[in-house]
């Protein structure tokens, strides 16, 4: 305990818990969009869970730094639309591709110069679009499971005010309390079992790499790996990002074929392990990510248990949660993307394309709608040059 002292270990918890807990949901639906059965998304939950460990172990060990990783919950929510339809090889091909590319970055060195290439506006707006249909499906689902949705919202916005970090946890452990009160829970599919990962071979789809594969690579740099190391940077902690890029990327293409999508370097649960709250001394706080890692492992081998949970709660348990876990998010966007006045137009053209979720030629929207709006952004400026 002198070691590990009670607050590092439990920084290192709730980092995991709030982890889990804030989009777990997501995941859920993304894999199942892809047409994986209950015992294969149990299989890509224990995988996840040990890559995550083991990357924050190997990373935090290494250079003395609480270094955690993540999956891209942005990217996941992407992937709900994006993998509709396809098959479960095709969904590996995305995954190993865009894994792939963060490799390559990590390797070139190109990440920092990618991020300038494309506006921050239009990035923003993309992901703006892509998440908005989970925040309309929470409030949505209101009208058909007033009592749970309504408990969970309520629980979410008093805990909001009391203390933020944990509201997606009040909303979960409230929504979780009604859905048995009620009747909703299927108890009989529950299940304790450590599920072995499945080896998927990987099918490549041009159309589908272009339309989900580059968005979805975009949307894990820009929205997960970049404020994750601003999040290391602004809590006095430096590594190398190319290293960083590496590392994560080459881990998470390890593990693709097994159902690991991303690897990523935390943001909003590393601030967690990296605040005065995890260890008084700034140099011990490597040992609040050790303690995830930990954790991270062990979610791992009960990974089976968290999605045949997944699967008893309702789905309108799973929308409220997966939409109140990503306000922050959505409205976080919105912010950035029509913060700067003269990128505005472009970038409202690239949310609404990416929201219509028109699909044209076999791509989707969100390729579109970067594409749409750096037209858009290319044109205006060059007006206003002239």
């Amino acid at each position: 305990m002198r070691t590990f002292p009670f607050s590092t270990l439990l920084a290192g918890f709730v980092a995991v818990l709030v982890g889990y807990a804030s989009s777990a949901a997501i995941i859920w639906q993304a894999a199942a969009a892809a047409g994986a059965d209950a015992q294969t998304i149990s299989g890509w939950m224990t995988a996840l869970g040990l890559a995550m460990g083991a990357s924050t172990l190997l990373l935090t060990l290494w250079r003395k730094v609480p270094v955690l990783t993540a999956w891209s919950t942005p990217g996941a929510a992407l992937l709900v639309t994006g993998l509709q339809g396809v098959t479960l090889n095709q969904a590996i091909g995305v995954f190993i591709f865009a894994n792939a590319l963060i490799v390559f970055c990590g390797l070139t060195g190109l990440f920092a110069r990618l991020m300038k290439i494309i506006p921050h506006s239009l990035a923003a707006a993309m992901l703006a679009g892509i998440l908005l249909r989970f925040g309309l499906q929470a409030f949505a689902s209101l009208q058909s499971d007033l009592l749970l949705c309504g408990s969970m919202l309520i629980a979410w916005l008093i805990v909001k005010a009391i203390a933020p970090r944990y509201a997606v946890v009040a909303a979960l452990v409230v929504g979780s309390l009604a859905a048995v009160f009620t009747g909703e829970l299927h108890s009989d599919t529950l299940h304790f079992a450590f599920v072995t990962p499945r080896f998927i071979a990987p099918e490549f789809n041009l159309p589908l790499l272009v339309s989900v594969g580059i968005p979805f690579f975009l949307v894990t740099m820009a929205s997960q790996n970049a404020p994750g190391i601003a999040t290391m940077k602004a809590s006095g902690y430096s590594a190398p990002v190319s290293m960083l890029m590496v590392v994560t990327g080459g881990i998470a293409l390890l593990f693709s074929p097994f159902g690991v999508f991303s690897i990523c370097i935390a943001a909003i649960t590393a601030a967690i392990c990296q605040s005065p709250e995890a260890h008084p001394d700034p140099s011990e706080r490597w040992k609040a990510a050790v303690s995830a890692g930990g954790f991270y492992v062990l979610a791992g081998i009960f990974g089976g248990s968290i999605t045949s949970l997944m699967a008893a709660l309702p789905v309108a348990w799973v929308q409220m949660l997966a939409g109140l876990a990503l306000l922050g998010t959505i409205s976080g966007s919105l912010v950035q993307a029509l913060a700067n006045d003269k990128e505005r137009d472009a970038a409202i053209v690239t949310f609404l394309v990416t929201a219509s979720g028109v699909t044209l030629m076999g791509v989707g929207s969100a390729f579109w709608g970067l594409v749409a709006g750096g037209v858009c952004f290319s044109v205006l400026s060059l007006a206003r040059r002239t």
